[in-house]
């Protein structure tokens, strides 16, 4: 809960918190690339082909669903940085754990239990070749196991953050991704255990990870005694709605995502490979925006959690700010360093050729995309889930697809200008709902 001295500084005073926060975030994301980079080196230097690409597909079917269940981080996040900030932080914050930990549980038991159905769809959607097909089918059968860890992973690493131990988040994913990468040359040099050892060394990693989570949270509510019935029928419906909303919200940003790579890969195989460094780009530039909203969630979760207004609309300017600063900083390095990093990700000549023209759009990219990162951070912390999945609805259905059918004569680049309108549009629907939400609707418990 935040002091009476803090309630009255000024709006722009004291940013290390935030920073505090934001900084080993971004840390921790930056290990994220470079675990698939080890696993693509492991794999990648295999004897058949087929296995790089059989595990590259099946780890794609399971990111995939582990992106879309992003939900329950989003919430247990918002619900945590809630009850840290309210008048009974220790109770409030047990009862978030167990019901976000019970809820996340049930879905990490779902996806085992859909795992055939699962991987039949990936295979029709795919279609691979016999070969790849098998190598698949060996991958999957082994990572598909890591599913209820990856899911409590989601949920307690959503908490910390919401608790405000970043440190200790980083530690765990630095921990966690180094371990994976070892095991994948253990157990492929080795102990020659080919592709189901890359998928083996993830599961370990994954319960590994969530062993850490679950012991640092566990920690933080030691002898907590929960009286009445924590988990009745009105959370159950509160955590339903909240997480039924972010759902929708995921899908349809994945939808867009997908559309892009479906579409890029039917403008020809050079398209395709352009998209693809494109995309890195936009993955370095969220290694330092997420990281940014992810303290913002905390800050402004805990301010909703004790009602106080100022606390707010400080910490969202505060994140807007530096939010601004990364964009700059990444619009700058594109512009300058913007043809090195492609020569760095492709040594062919014609991709790179291909990809340069698209740079201006790339140096743009940052400065018009971070208002969404921030304000999704924003709107985590607040919990105000269906103003996520509204803004995210009309910026897909009325700016995205809208903008690719008008420009698709320009081709590939259409899907570009489409994104980069996409990811301004919800910053600015985000932007004017968070406006028009007001500090009393901003504040109250539920959703209306």
């Amino acid at each position: 809960m935040s002091t009476a001295t803090e309630q009255h500084k000024p709006l722009w005073f004291d940013h290390t918190r935030l920073l505090a926060l934001a900084l080993p975030m971004i840390l921790a994301n930056i290990t994220t690339p470079l675990l698939g980079l080890v696993d693509t080196a492991v794999l990648g230097h295999m004897q058949v082909p087929a296995m790089l690409a059989g595990a590259s597909v099946a780890a794609l079917i399971l990111t995939q669903i582990y992106w879309v269940c992003g939900f329950l981080r989003m919430s247990a996040t918002g619900l945590s940085a809630q009850a840290k900030g309210s008048e009974n932080p220790t109770v409030e914050s047990a009862k978030v754990l167990w019901q976000a930990m019970a809820f996340s549980c049930v879905l990490g038991i779902l996806i085992l239990l859909l795992q055939q159905p699962i991987l039949h769809v990936g295979l029709t959607l795919t279609q691979p070749n016999e070969s790849v097909a098998s190598y698949l089918n060996d991958y999957f059968a082994a990572r598909v196991w890591g599913a209820p860890a990856a899911m409590l992973n989601l949920v307690l690493i959503g908490w910390l953050v919401g608790q405000q131990k970043t440190k200790q988040v980083m530690i765990i994913q630095i921990v966690g991704n180094l371990l994976n990468a070892g095991l994948d040359v253990a157990f492929v040099y080795g102990l020659g255990f080919s592709v189901a050892g890359v998928a083996l060394a993830s599961v370990i990693a994954e319960y590994s990870m969530m062993a850490m989570a679950l012991y640092i949270a566990l920690g933080r509510v030691k002898g907590v005694r929960i009286a009445g019935d924590w988990f009745n029928r009105a959370a159950r419906r509160v955590l339903m709605k909240l997480n039924g909303d972010m759902l929708i919200r995921n899908l349809a940003l994945q939808g867009c995502l997908a559309f892009l790579t479906i579409q890029g890969a039917r403008y020809g195989e050079t398209s395709a490979a352009v998209n693809a460094i494109l995309m890195q780009f936009f993955v370095l530039i969220a290694l330092g925006l997420d990281g940014i909203a992810y303290g913002v969630e905390a800050l402004v979760g805990e301010a909703k959690g004790a009602r106080d207004n100022q606390e707010i609309k400080r910490r969202t300017y505060q994140g807007l700010f530096w939010s601004t600063l990364f964009a700059v900083g990444y619009s700058i390095g594109f512009w300058l360093f913007g043809e090195s990093i492609i020569r760095l990700l492709t040594e062919h000549g014609d991709i790179v050729e291909a990809a340069l023209p698209y740079l201006p759009l790339m140096v743009l990219l940052p400065v018009l995309a971070h208002w969404c990162f921030l304000f999704d951070g924003v709107f985590v912390g607040l919990t105000r889930a269906s103003s996520m999945r509204n803004t995210m609805l009309v910026s897909a259905l009325f700016v995205y697809f809208p903008i690719w059918f008008i420009t698709q004569n320009a081709g590939n680049k259409s899907l570009w200008y489409a994104l980069i309108a996409f990811l301004f549009a919800r910053g600015v629907t985000l932007g004017v709902s968070f406006y028009q939400l007001g500090i009393k609707n901003a504040l109250s418990v539920s959703e209306s």
